[in-house]
């Protein structure tokens, strides 16, 4: 039996061919009555894209990949959503990868090997080494997440992120504002990442604009950003003698932090009165735990459309671009675990 067809499609559905790409594109500016009357057509007459056939047309093939650490992680997840909804916007199919922080991974999907279809990359690296970037940035389209341990140029590929320096000075000086004066961080990992060493960073210069002594007894080493650590590390600064015990504690991820709550929930300690929290991520775990977290929030929806953009334009041009490094903006959000009291979540 032959192939079905766009033409196929688009005779029964009554409409053009252009109109059954886009609604397969899930291009924008189709009304909602015609996606249904072609998407009912597609689902009749089994059709099928082909991005072979794409990419011989048009040289793409319209397919694009995401590839983060872990998707069990609420950020990259919610992330990963923002993702797939701008690349829709923009007529691109997104293929998630989970590398797990391995950098033969990291590196294989940097250059889109084993993914030939694949017109370019957006890759959130852990473990990578800068010049293995750099050797391999020139060939596919790549666009970086995250944080960079690098120098500008040394990788030729565009960079979104957020200041995470600055991040983690905000939540810091929310504590110190309570007058906390004996605050623990929670997220220098073992493997000195760039996330823990730049975050560490505001976190010790909040401190010293709030006249807050810096004390390394409070900063213990994990060796993952997950509950299982920031429960540990809770448990250990819980610990301390009474003099050096923290009574407000900041943790690097969202994850750590309900790590950090139960090992409190545990000593039985209040939260905020006892030790207030607070943590980076914004993600639906800090809005629902118990208290909810104070967290910093990364503008999740920047993140993914300024990475996607960069992408998409650097696919579509004839022309090198030049590389560039977007930083996306982010807040705070004050909730329970320093604020105190009972917030209704909405209204």
């Amino acid at each position: 039996m032959a192939a079905v067809t766009l033409k196929d499609v688009a005779e029964r559905a009554g409409v053009s061919i252009k109109t059954v790409s886009n609604v397969v594109r899930n291009a924008p500016r189709v009304s909602e009555a015609t996606r249904k009357r072609v998407l009912k057509a597609v689902h009749e007459l089994g059709y099928r894209p082909n991005p072979s056939a794409r990419r011989l047309r048009t040289g793409h093939s319209g397919l694009i990949g995401l590839a983060v650490p872990d998707l069990a992680t609420p950020y990259f997840a919610e992330l990963a959503q923002h993702v797939r909804a701008e690349a829709a916007h923009l007529g691109l199919t997104v293929l998630i990868e989970e590398t797990l922080g391995d950098a033969t991974e990291e590196l294989r999907l940097a250059t889109g090997v084993g993914a030939s279809l694949l017109d370019g990359v957006i890759l959130s690296p852990l473990r990578v080494s800068p010049d293995e970037l750099a050797a391999v940035a020139n060939e596919f389209p790549l666009v970086l997440l995250g944080e960079r341990s690098y120098e500008r140029d040394q990788v030729g590929a565009d960079h979104v992120l957020i200041d995470n320096v600055a991040a983690a000075r905000d939540a810091t000086a929310h504590l110190a504002a309570l007058g906390r004066t004996r605050i623990a961080a929670i997220g220098v990992d073992q493997q000195a990442s760039a996330t823990s060493r730049q975050r560490l960073e505001g976190f010790q210069l909040a401190l010293h604009e709030a006249g807050v002594i810096y004390d390394p007894r409070l900063t213990p080493a994990i060796k993952e950003f997950d509950r299982r650590n920031g429960l540990l590390a809770m448990r250990a600064l819980t610990a301390l003698p009474a003099g050096v015990r923290p009574d407000a504690v900041f943790c690097f991820s969202d994850l750590l932090a309900v790590g950090a709550q139960r090992a409190l929930f545990e000593a039985g300690l209040a939260i905020p009165d006892d030790v207030a929290v607070a943590s980076i991520d914004g993600s639906d775990e800090a809005l629902y735990s118990t208290p909810s977290l104070t967290s910093v929030v990364p503008d999740k929806t920047a993140i993914a459309s300024l990475a996607v953009k960069c992408l998409a334009a650097r696919i579509r041009s004839d022309e090198p671009l030049p590389f560039e490094v977007h930083t996306a903006p982010h807040w705070l959000h004050a909730r329970e675990s320093t604020n105190g009291g009972r917030q209704q979540l909405f209204r």
